[in-house]
Order: structure tokens, then C-alpha cells, then sequence
């Protein structure tokens, strides 16, 4: 009875399905990534502006819930972003969702609000159940002249970009020709779920051999879905940190793993574990058509680069995986980039290798090496893994770097934090 009063007193109103005291864990992400001008050689694969247009996307989240919210980021805008109308929903094929799944996303119980310049937005929680590894479709209506500044380039994901108030359609319209598909993800950077107690994540920092920039588009077969699908028995979520082209001393197609370790890996909630990918664009990048002038770093520059890491991740409590650097030698042949591999380059991916597996600077170590060499030609990716680029593994590469995690370098950490 004294709890009953207690409850009324303080204007608590139970909601079935959800526990009093909620615990969110993050289930997805994807790191923003400061939008390039036309000089680069790549495309951003979306339009300078947004005006009166709705974005959809579709995510799939590691760990489910009752209930969920999402992350908007203008991490690289110089002015503010007024967000319209947003939903989320199951979704069905080709932009449509299923209709009596769709849900009005509020924030701080208003229908639109302002991302400020640098900054993110966090909606109120949705009641939308979710199974894990299952796929939500977020929309969001972009009102006024919106400058593109911020994103994730390689998705991975087909969404779409279509004129008008669309978020609460069912089926998209393509009125005219504004409407677009699109693999890169505007604004859209996080979905957390609520879970009855706390649950722990294993974040993974990378490149864009965790990006995922040669799995089957649409088909979640990046390596950190894999693990993801051998996690979440356990009650582990998997946040993916990767970016293409990111690297862990420099900026590149995205900040340093230094300067984003905070905003991308140590605030979302419920991280426990960190696995780290980093390390072949510092080495093979210079030289090439992406940074021509550039120097090559040292050893002890990458090593030191590694250590701050560690000492980052420690001082917040949190676990530390290192993994080895896969074989590239003839990577990306017939394009711009062939340079990208030379015999001194894979010297120093060896020697650095070499401290990962041995130097006891890790709590543990993933030896991804192993995993993908071509034990005939061991500097190459083995054939059976290659995506056909000798750098970006296969789906099957993928799915073999995530089999080849050992989850109790995740799992005893994570028993360790609770008890």
C-alpha cells in the first residue's frame, strides 16, 4: 500500500512492458562523418540541400526492447536544423512500412525540434516493441533549406530521400525527380533500446573493413552483424563504430578514432567492451591519390596513437580488444588507389601486427591476420574471403571474422562488471 501511495504521490503511471527504473542500451549506430565537396573522388550520394523533403532509412538493431529512441546529429552543421515531423516503423519492401506499426516520434513531447550547430538531438522513448535483430525504418521530414553537412557515407542500406511530409506513409511517393535512393544516411546516427536491466555493449571503432564497404548491400552482413547475431543470446548489443576511410592518428573521411573516441564509442550507454580495427589507411593511405604529400607515420607513432586508446577506454573502466591488420598486398587494382599497397607498407602492417598480438597492451586480442591470410600467400587475402578488391573481405570473410571472435574475452568481462 505505502508503494501505492508512494506512486501516486510522485505521478507514476505504470506501463505494462516497461520497467519502472528504465535501462537504455545502444543497439545501433552510425559515426557521423563531416560531408565532402565535389573535389573528392568519391560522391556523397546525397543532395547539398534538403527542403521539404522526408529522409527514410532502415537500421537493424542488435538487442531489442519495448520501447526505443532515436539519435540525431548535426555534429558538422554551422547552423541550426529544424526537424519536422518523424516516425519510426517495421519496415516492408521498398521504402513501405507496415502500417499499424508506424509510431509519431516526439522530442521533449514537441512534434519538431532544433539540432544546434555541433550537436545531437535524442527523441523521447517510442513504444514500439522490437525484436533483436530486427529492422526499424526512421523518418524524418526536413522543413526548411537544409544544408548537408553532416552523415555516414557507406550504409550499406538502401533508404530514400522523397518531396513533402512523408513520414507517416505507408507507401513512399515518388513524385518527382527530387526523389532519390540513397546508401548514405543523413543525420541519422543512433537508435538505443529500453531493456529490463542493464545491459552491456561491445563497440567496435574502425574502418571500412568494419564499415562493411564491400558486404551485400542490404543483406546486414557487415562482421560486426555477425557478431552481433552471436551476441545477443548472451544479452549483448553491438554498436558499430566503423567508417571508411577512418583512421586512428589522422582525419580522413572522418575524424581520428582520437578525436571521436568519446562522442562515437564511450557515451553510448551501456558500453563495456571496446574492440578497436584501426590502423591500414594510417599506413597505406599516404602516397596515395587521397593524401599524396602525406608522410607515412612510424611505428612508435601508431603505437603511441594505440596506447592513448587504451589509457582512454581504462580511465573510463571499460574493456579494450585490439585486432591485427588484414593482409592487403594488390589492393584495389585498376583504380586510382593502386598504390595503396607497396612492400614497405606491409612491413610496417607486420611489425605493428607483431606489437598487437604481443606487447600485453590490450585486454585482448582478435588476430583477424589469422583469420583472412591466404596461407599459401599469407601479405594477400585468402580467395574463399576476398570481396574481389585484395583489401574489403567478403560476406564470407565477414561472417569469419565475427565466428572467429572469442566471446569470452566479451562475456567474462562483462560477468566481472556486474558481480
Amino acid at each position: 500500500m505505502l508503494v501505492m501511495i508512494l506512486a501516486v504521490g510522485i505521478g507514476i503511471t505504470a506501463v505494462p512492458g516497461v520497467s519502472a527504473t528504465p535501462y537504455w542500451v545502444a543497439t545501433w549506430g552510425a559515426s557521423p562523418q563531416p560531408v565532402w565537396g565535389p573535389d573528392f573522388m568519391f560522391p556523397t550520394h546525397i543532395p547539398d540541400k534538403l527542403h521539404d523533403q522526408t529522409v527514410r532509412q532502415v537500421a537493424r538493431v542488435s538487442l531489442g526492447g519495448p520501447r526505443l529512441r532515436i539519435l540525431l546529429s548535426n555534429a558538422y552543421g554551422s547552423q541550426p536544423i529544424i526537424v519536422g515531423a518523424t516516425t519510426v516503423a517495421i519496415p516492408n519492401k521498398d521504402g513501405a512500412v507496415v502500417a499499424d506499426s508506424l509510431r509519431t516520434v516526439t522530442y521533449g513531447g514537441h512534434h519538431t525540434a532544433v539540432i544546434l550547430p555541433g550537436a545531437s538531438l535524442i527523441s523521447d522513448p517510442v513504444a514500439l516493441p522490437i525484436p533483436a535483430l530486427a529492422q526499424v525504418a526512421v523518418s524524418f521530414y526536413l522543413p526548411n533549406a537544409t544544408p548537408m553537412n553532416t552523415f555516414h557515407w557507406d550504409g550499406r542500406q538502401t533508404g530514400w530521400v522523397v518531396p513533402g511530409d512523408q513520414t507517416a506513409s505507408t507507401i513512399l511517393k515518388m513524385t518527382d525527380d527530387s526523389a532519390q535512393s540513397t546508401t548514405a544516411r543523413p543525420l541519422l546516427a543512433g537508435i538505443q533500446v529500453e531493456v529490463e536491466q542493464s545491459a552491456p555493449a561491445v563497440v567496435v571503432i574502425g574502418d571500412s573493413i568494419t564499415d562493411g564497404a564491400a558486404a551485400s548491400l542490404d543483406q546486414d552482413s557487415r562482421w560486426p552483424d555477425f557478431l552481433a547475431a552471436r551476441l545477443v543470446p548472451h544479452g549483448v548489443a553491438v554498436v558499430n563504430a566503423g567508417i571508411s576511410g577512418a583512421r586512428l592518428l589522422s582525419d580522413g573521411m572522418g575524424d581520428s578514432a582520437l578525436a571521436r573516441l568519446d562522442r562515437d564509442v564511450l557515451t553510448q550507454p551501456g558500453a563495456q567492451s571496446i574492440i578497436v580495427a584501426l590502423g591500414i589507411n594510417d599506413i597505406a593511405w599516404p602516397g596515395t591519390a587521397f593524401v599524396s604529400d602525406s608522410t607515412r607515420p612510424t611505428l612508435d607513432e601508431l603505437i603511441a596513437g594505440y596506447r592513448q586508446l587504451v589509457e582512454q577506454v581504462h580511465a573510463r573502466g571499460l574493456r579494450i580488444i585490439g585486432t591485427t591488420l588484414t593482409p592487403f598486398e594488390g589492393a584495389l587494382p585498376g583504380t586510382p588507389l593502386d598504390n595503396y599497397y607497396h612492400p614497405d607498407k606491409n612491413v610496417l602492417r607486420q611489425q605493428l601486427n607483431d606489437w598487437i598480438r604481443h606487447s600485453n597492451t590490450f585486454d585482448a586480442v582478435i588476430d583477424f591476420d589469422a583469420v583472412l591470410r591466404d596461407p599459401e600467400h599469407p601479405s594477400r587475402i585468402a580467395p574463399q574471403f576476398d570481396s574481389g578488391d585484395r583489401l574489403h573481405p567478403s560476406d564470407a570473410g565477414n561472417r569469419a571474422m565475427a565466428e572467429s571472435v572469442d566471446l569470452n574475452i566479451l562475456l567474462d568481462q562483462i560477468i566481472l562488471k556486474e558481480f
